[in-house]
């Protein structure tokens, strides 16, 4: 999926002093006035309304949420409904509640390039067809990620089948784009499967008991400890500090959020609920709540459920230069990039098809590039 990209303050008192009369002799008489106190800091440094992409900070490049109501599906697995009206090849018109994207016959996004960074796949509700120049595939969906390293570059397709005919077909995921640091633009492409088993998921309860759930993709929570980022992921680097998490807030419910490591960026996404208290602040709906991510913070929930998406980290700290599927560090390096992917392909296209689906079965699977399969359960 393609597109995307983007910031910080000290009082002291004094003390009065007068001269008593007589000769040679003085002392310092106290002030009546207590000493100023520093202000406070308010741990929330700006709110963002969310628009159709959602303005991220460093390492995050990009971050998208796609909530799509698809109708039943027809025998070529797109909707079964007429697609008159809609401009097919780049439709994000949300008629009738959902979008075909860049697909013709099934929605999504048919095989685009990418080069120096990742993208974090978050597949809540529906499926995915992932195929790509490496020969690589998968079905994932229902909970799974997929995080997928593009470093040099590959080709990659993003499908949305619709297999079920007699039914709605909903589909909600989060995309999110992650950078990489100069030194692994050119790591090798690789893709790995949190499939929905195997991340962890916790329910906390506050002093009333109303639960709060979380959900941790990267970035370790007390017990909760995720499967390990691609090996080049920048991730991968303990100093990095990432964190993606998911939390859903019954009504009424509190969450402590634990600080990160000194020198994080932190964003909020509250986008679904009614409204949330963010260290005292009152937040309204479909906000991102751009925080200091140093400090512990108090949620409050509004009246009704709520649900947020925490991305954090360390920033890089790199020059960016993005022009559509490529991120690098130098415009240089951008020309470079187009200039490959139209000499080599990335490796080609090995499917037959610009928008390749893997069949009407529901089974969730990958197939790496080295032929090793992986069957979810």
């Amino acid at each position: 999926m393609l597109i995307g990209t983007m910031h910080r303050r000290a009082v002291l008192g004094a003390l009065a002093s007068a001269p008593l009369a007589g000769a040679c002799r003085s002392e310092t008489v106290p002030s009546t006035q207590p000493p100023e106190r520093e202000a406070p800091v308010d741990p929330v440094k700006a709110l963002h309304p969310l628009g159709a992409q959602w303005r991220t900070l460093d390492p995050f490049l990009f971050c998208v949420h796609h909530d799509d109501a698809y109708p039943a599906g027809n025998s070529a697995l797109g909707p079964a409904v007429s697609l008159a009206g809609r401009p097919l090849g780049s439709d994000f018109s949300r008629q009738d509640g959902f979008s075909m994207y860049h697909g013709e016959v099934v929605p999504g996004f048919p095989q685009h390039p990418h080069r120096g960074f990742e993208t974090v796949t978050v597949v809540r509700r529906g499926l995915v067809d992932h195929a790509d120049s490496l020969g690589a595939a998968a079905r994932y969906g229902g909970g799974d990620v997929q995080w997928l390293t593009a470093g040099s570059g590959i080709v990659h397709a993003e499908m949305f089948p619709l297999l079920d005919a007699s039914k709605p077909n909903p589909l909600e995921l989060f995309q999110i784009w992650l950078n990489l640091p100069k030194s692994s633009k050119f790591a090798e492409p690789h893709f790995s499967m949190l499939w929905r088993d195997g991340i962890p998921h916790a329910v906390t309860r506050d002093d009333d008991g109303r639960a709060t759930e979380l959900t941790v993709i990267a970035g370790e929570l007390p017990s909760m400890k995720p499967p390990p980022p691609p090996p080049h992921s920048y991730a991968s680097r303990p100093e990095s500090a990432i964190h993606i998490w998911t939390l859903k807030l019954a009504p009424g419910a509190e969450h402590l959020l634990p600080a990160a490591p000194a020198g994080s960026n932190r964003m909020l996404y509250f986008f679904s609920g009614e409204r949330l208290g963010v260290a005292g602040r009152p937040v309204p709906a479909r906000q991102a709540v751009e925080v200091r991510a140093d400090m512990a913070l108090r949620l409050e929930n509004g009246p009704t459920e709520s649900e947020i998406l925490v991305l954090g980290g360390r920033p890089i700290g790199e020059p960016v230069v993005q022009r559509g599927p490529f991120v690098m560090n130098t415009s240089a390096e951008i020309q470079q990039a187009f200039a490959d992917y139209r000499r080599t392909g990335f490796g080609g296209w090995p499917w037959p098809r610009h928008d390749p689906v893997h069949g009407e079965k529901p089974e969730r699977f990958a197939r790496h590039a080295n032929g090793r399969t992986e069957r979810a359960t």
